[in-house]
């Protein structure tokens, strides 16, 4: 798949255009794809990088539900035959809606263009479906509104519902609207080697930024069943079964940092420091719990790790 920053390094062929942020490219996301790769040929996607509001109003962006890299393997993996990751500056936001039309959809050329019906563009967020219809005319391209997404529930999927069910750790429900596990990506480090100490040594993860100026979402303090995923984007890579802890360690540290650490099931000689892993979030087992002694909390390891395997559905420990 093409991955370019310009609409200019794109081949200049028609294509059906999907609009969008596409953060996570949960259901919602997917669904304007889908429509795009129904449209016409070479479904493109163009979206944003850094997400706007990490632009126009920094220290405000939310987490993201997803690293930049992770994003795009997800919208090549939806079928995009292309993305355009426009740079988002505050002269990008300054150009008047018609402007961006034509500098963004009229050199790839657009002969169909996809978006959510609650769809704004250009300065003010002044530009809605009926505009860019109208700009189509012109420019030589339908414009295909989508209904948001529901759940079968009366509530659509968004991304910042779904960060709310992530900060909750309610990752059950997250995985319904991302159709996928929620993942963290980041490299292993060192850190204290107490869990090899007590026999459960842990992978300590330093999450990655998403790559727009803000961290991915990080679930709710607590543990969880999951899986640790080697070498993500990489061919070879692995899903190995771990129970994760995500909080403060309050039983050691009293720094007040969150960190993230993975025991993986069976895999005490992996040797991973310094490489890229991604942790996905299956289930939350228990809170975050300060322990009055190392046994009580190996016993309790003891107990995470049997958790661990029956959601995951593996077999007892023998």
């Amino acid at each position: 798949m093409k991955v370019a920053r310009t609409p200019g390094e794109l081949e200049r062929r028609p294509r059906a255009v999907a609009i969008g942020t596409f953060d996570g490219v949960h259901l919602g996301h997917r669904s304007v794809v889908d429509a795009a790769i129904e449209a016409g040929p070479l479904p493109t996607v163009v979206t944003f990088h850094p997400h706007p509001v990490a632009v126009l109003r920094p220290g405000s962006e939310p987490d993201q539900l997803a690293t930049i890299r992770h994003r795009v393997q997800l919208l090549a993996q939806a079928g995009a035959d292309a993305v355009n990751l426009l740079p988002f500056t505050v002269e990008l936001s300054q150009t008047p809606p018609d402007e961006w039309a034509r500098s963004t959809l009229g050199p790839l050329p657009a002969k169909a263009v996809v978006v959510g019906e609650n769809f704004r563009f250009g300065h003010g967020a002044a530009g809605d479906v009926a505009l860019l219809r109208s700009l189509g005319r012109d420019l030589g391209f339908e414009v295909i509104p989508m209904s948001l997404v529901g759940d079968g529930a009366g509530e659509t999927w968004s991304s910042t519902r779904i960060r709310e069910m992530v900060a909750s750790g309610d990752m059950a429900s997250a995985r319904r609207g991302l159709g996928r596990n929620h993942t963290v990506e980041g490299l292993v480090v060192h850190g204290e080697h107490r869990g090899r100490d007590l026999g459960y040594p842990t992978a300590n993860i330093n999450p990655l930024a998403a790559g727009y100026g803000g961290p991915v979402a990080l679930p709710a303090d607590g543990v969880y069943a999951g899986w640790l995923v080697t070498n993500p984007h990489q061919p070879g890579s692995e899903r190995l079964p771990a129970a994760i802890s995500v909080g403060t360690n309050p039983t050691f540290e009293q720094d007040g940092k969150r960190r993230v650490e993975a025991f993986v099931l069976d895999g005490q000689d992996l040797s991973l420091y310094d490489r890229l892993v991604g942790i996905e979030f299956v289930e939350r087992l228990r809170d975050q719990v300060t322990f009055d002694s190392a046994e009580s909390l190996v016993a309790q390891m003891a107990g995470d790790v049997a958790r661990t395997r029956e959601v995951l559905g593996l077999e007892p420990e023998a």
